[in-house]
């Protein structure tokens, strides 16, 4: 192909910006951020605004039964499985305004485009709104594509609960968010095509526009409890079984291998118990994960939390349990999308390179069932789940025409 099918449609930057503008009111934050959090009012607000869009420019949407949004406008062909374009609407609690909504909205833009070019594929196209991909109120992360993908069962998904305790299957009837549609149809999907914000400083620092994600690193996430003995804070120092004392040491331990290994860890959270000022705690709970570009690494990481764990035991009198939560394997995405995507970007002379990502999203679940893209723009210092999140009209636009130029010779735009 010698030039770009996106040029025969309208595509509009400047309402694309707009459309991320006015999601953000939804949830803004007093510091110019977003708090959307999964299936909260605020998050059945963005989805009806989200619907109200799709169905303006003639697209029918569906939800199936743990809450994944679909829009789906037909080809020419019906036989042909659809084309997806998706991302999310959900945010951390002092998120942005970028991370998920650019991908959903540049997916939007497209349809929009489409129908107001009057124009056809011969496949038909689906825009696609995940269901809690964050993690932030309900934990594990990406659970909409996960049980599409039947990395989750729907049961297992409905039944999670927040820290407050309400039920997410509760809490998407209680918004009007659960459908009936079989969240496993995806799998039948024709491709898969995500646009994100970095999420890191590589792109910004090397001037590039766009980066061609060619596999996901893997991931390892795990459950760490310290337990000791309370006692009275007025109890002498010596012979004290401190929890915390010992987790803190953990935590050291976690950066500490990371940075060794070349790889990410991160600790999250930690639950101190009996948390009460003048008592030494005597139980932790902390989050541990892990990320690094291949397996080996990651298992030679976890042996190191476990010994580091084992001497802690032995020399704190604790006992120290390292459990595994969640795990993400290596994943490469398609070689012949990723090739389109690469190939749209020399097309419209954006600088670019060839990049994997290290966060996982919810075209990495994707890729395991069907072919699946996923391309990067900057974020402005890399800074993402951040109110300060931040990324500029021009690389939103980038990322929409590769996005565009992608989907539609996957999709065979009509001439």
């Amino acid at each position: 192909m010698t030039d770009s099918l996106a040029h025969n449609i309208p595509l509009s930057s400047d309402r694309l910006w707009q459309a991320l503008m006015t999601m953000a009111e939804i949830g803004a934050t007093a510091r110019g951020g977003c708090d959307r959090q999964a299936l909260t009012d605020l998050d059945g607000e963005g989805r009806r605004l989200l619907a109200r869009w799709a169905e303006e420019v003639g697209l029918s949407v569906e939800v199936d039964r743990v809450g994944n949004m679909r829009c789906l406008r037909p080809g020419r062909d019906p036989d042909r499985a659809p084309v997806a374009i998706g991302s999310h609407l959900d945010t951390q609690p002092s998120g942005g305004k970028f991370d998920g909504p650019l991908g959903v909205l540049a997916g939007l833009e497209i349809m929009r485009a489409l129908h107001e070019a009057g124009a056809e594929t011969e496949a038909p196209l689906m825009l696609v709104n995940w269901t809690n991909e964050e993690g932030a109120r309900f934990s594990p992360p990406m659970m909409g594509s996960g049980a599409a993908m039947g990395i989750f069962s729907e049961a297992e998904i409905l039944a999670k609960t927040d820290p407050e305790g309400a039920v997410l299957g509760e809490e998407l009837r209680r918004i009007g968010w659960q459908g009936e549609a079989e969240p496993g149809d995806l799998q039948g999907l024709g491709a898969y095509f995500e646009v994100h914000i970095e999420q890191g400083p590589i792109l910004e620092d090397e001037g590039l526009d766009v980066g061609i994600v060619t596999h996901a690193s893997a991931q390892a996430w795990f459950e760490v409890t310290v337990t000791g003995a309370e006692a009275h804070g007025g109890s002498r120092m010596a012979g004290r079984r401190d929890a915390l004392v010992g987790a803190s040491r953990l935590v050291e331990a976690v950066e500490r291998i990371a940075i060794a290994e070349g790889a990410r860890g991160t600790v999250g959270r930690l639950l101190v118990s009996p948390d009460s000022r003048n008592v030494v705690p005597g139980r932790v709970w902390l989050s541990v994960e892990f990320r690094a570009d291949d397996h080996d690494t990651l298992a030679r990481m976890e042996d190191a939390l476990r010994q580091e764990g084992a001497d802690l035991s032995r020399e704190r009198d604790l006992v120290v349990a390292v459990e595994p939560f969640w795990f993400s394997p290596v994943t490469p995405f398609d070689p012949a999308l990723v090739g389109r995507m690469r190939e749209a970007a020399r097309r419209r002379n954006l600088p670019h390179r060839d990049m994997p990502t290290v966060i996982g999203h919810d075209a990495v679940y994707m890729a395991r069932k069907v072919p699946s893209a996923l391309l990067f723009v900057p974020c402005i210092g890399g800074i993402s789940h951040n109110e300060a999140e931040a990324i500029t009209p021009d690389w939103a636009a980038a990322g929409l025409h590769v996005l565009a130029d992608a989907v539609l010779e996957t999709a065979s735009l009509v001439r």
